[in-house]
């Protein structure tokens, strides 16, 4: 087989900080690409020694924040497409099918979404929110850059956007309280942003916020259909919202004394 043209080739890029855990099964599905890079920003565990045997290359990166780090990670790739990927995700052989006829294709996109499909507390999550949740991750290189917030970063592209009809795989957290540690973080890292955008705290907001993203995962996501799983999954959405309102109004007050 004919070796492909640069249009074709594809660097898929792996952000890692302690990973070892997930970061076998994500790469064993990336290995169709022609370059796979995993940025690693100082993990403590065996990320490395694992990336590196299953023949990635590995770039050590002190952590610029999520969309700073995927940047980075952008900025190292090669391959005409760039392909970024979780430590927690996985590429199913269909969507590398459709991936790989897409970079190929005369009438390819700048970029493609991509839905993902999650596995959590024993069972794949079907709403909620949780199911499709398109995220762009598939572009063009030169067409390509993420927005660096300090949380929910977005791959942005300039150009078509498409959307891809197979899924990827997303292993979440390992329990209950992995979601809620990262629920933790991610609302601090949330209050951050608005607090840099100069939103003012409210108690208003503290109080009805939570409620509102409860009965919006729940009843308007139909997460009720996901069983236990979709309350535990709504209740936990609507406690991130609680703590991002209440490290705002906690970063307001320390400022006025």
């Amino acid at each position: 087989m004919a070796a492909p043209d640069k249009s074709q080739t594809i660097s898929a890029t792996v952000i890692a900080l302690n990973e070892e855990r997930d970061l076998p099964r994500c790469l064993e599905s990336l290995k169709f690409c022609d370059e796979v890079l995993v940025i690693d920003s100082g993990s403590a565990d065996r990320t490395v020694e694992v990336a590196r045997q299953h023949g990635a290359k590995v770039i050590v990166e002190p952590w610029r924040g999520y969309g700073g780090q995927k940047n980075f990670a952008h900025s190292r790739a090669t391959g005409d497409w760039v392909l970024n990927v979780d430590a927690d995700e996985v590429i199913t052989p269909e969507l590398r099918a459709e991936i790989l006829a897409e970079v190929r294709s005369a009438q390819s996109a700048a970029g493609y979404a991509v839905a993902r499909k999650t596995y959590y507390l024993g069972r794949w999550i079907r709403h909620g929110g949780w199911y499709p949740n398109y995220v762009t991750r598939l572009v063009r290189r030169q067409s390509g850059s993420w927005t660096e917030p300090n949380v929910h970063e977005e791959l942005l592209v300039t150009g078509e956007l498409r959307q891809l009809a197979n899924p990827m795989l997303h292993y979440t957290f390992s329990d209950i309280a992995d979601q809620v540690r990262t629920n933790m973080r991610y609302a601090r890292q949330g209050a951050l942003d608005l607090k840099t955008k100069g939103a003012p705290s409210s108690l208003v907001k503290l109080l009805l916020k939570p409620l509102g993203k409860f009965l919006e995962t729940y009843f308007l996501k139909a997460g009720f259909l996901d069983g236990l799983a979709g309350f535990i999954i709504s209740v936990n959405a609507a406690h991130s919202m609680f703590l991002k309102y209440a490290y705002l109004l906690e970063m307001s007050r320390a400022e006025e004394k």
